[in-house]
């Protein structure tokens, strides 16, 4: 039966979301159940297609990512696909009317992974954050607003905010693993073989203010979002702060975490900060 099917893929989904990221899944896990399951639907796609490029080097790639991107479009075509990651997108694409143009633009920025090394300008840099990142936030989005087109047009900016600012610290933090792994290099103002703690400063202030504007429309977000995204803000902002506190050199060295018994006492704090409506 086909139901049985769907809801294997969306088990799929969630065992994605749970395997690769325990912050983000702690963080989805506070949402409403109604959004729950769309969100690990969006996770799982973008994991997938983000594994293929950073992953996968003993494999071919490009035709690994082809293929993936081709059965995406069958999948959204046909409203099914017997890759289970892709038929539980599709579910979601569907159910809230998610615009091609954001799922075209987040393969477009995963496709430059596959060659692009170095990006020189503001200009590449903000063009590969808006695939890579802000319209992960704005698929999110759509599930979060359930079609309310004005509520998702008026929260537009700081989702996509949001979603630099994570981005930009997942870059801060995985420093050494894109340069010496992967050889590339995102941030187009900061010579990375000697960074130094100007340059570090200049992007965490860059972060500091993407995630001011975020926080405006986390607090207007509706009751079943904004827990959990407040959740996974406040698990970057920790992480900015130890980024922050950490000497530039020793960022190009190791790759920086939050331990779990903080990220415990944030879920804590944060529980009870929206409980007292201070968000």
């Amino acid at each position: 039966m086909k139901s049985i099917f769907d809801t294997v893929a969306r088990k799929c989904s969630k065992e994605v979301t749970e395997s690769y990221s325990t912050s983000f899944a702690s963080a989805t896990r506070m949402l409403a159940p109604s959004i729950r399951q769309d969100i690990y639907n969006i996770y799982g796609f973008v994991r997938f297609a983000d594994e293929i490029v950073d992953s996968f080097h003993e494999y071919p790639k490009s035709f690994l990512f082809d293929d993936f991107e081709r059965q995406m479009y069958d999948a959204i075509s046909y409203k099914i696909s017997l890759n289970p990651i892709l038929n539980a997108f599709q579910e979601t694409v569907h159910r809230y009317q998610i615009p091609e143009e954001l799922y075209e633009s987040f393969m477009k920025s995963m496709r430059l992974d596959l060659t692009k090394k170095d990006y020189l300008t503001d200009e590449e840099y903000k063009e590969y954050i808006y695939g890579s990142a802000d319209v992960v936030g704005l698929m999110c989005l759509k599930v979060f607003v359930n079609g309310n087109e004005r509520q998702y047009e008026n929260l537009k900016p700081s989702a996509m905010r949001l979603g630099s600012a994570f981005q930009k610290v997942n870059f801060l933090r995985d420093l050494k693993a894109d340069f010496e792994g992967l050889e590339r290099t995102y941030f187009p103002n900061a010579d990375l073989l000697n960074l130094t703690e100007y340059s570090k400063q200049q992007i965490i202030e860059e972060i500091e203010e993407d995630f001011a504007m975020a926080m405006t429309g986390i607090r207007q977000l509706p009751l079943e979002a904004r827990f959990g995204v407040f959740t996974a803000f406040k698990y970057y902002s920790k992480l900015l702060d130890k980024l922050k506190s950490t000497p530039s050199q020793k960022i190009k060295e190791t790759r920086i975490r939050v331990p779990d018994y903080q990220k415990f006492g944030l879920l804590a704090n944060s529980y009870f900060t929206y409980r007292l409506g201070l968000i």
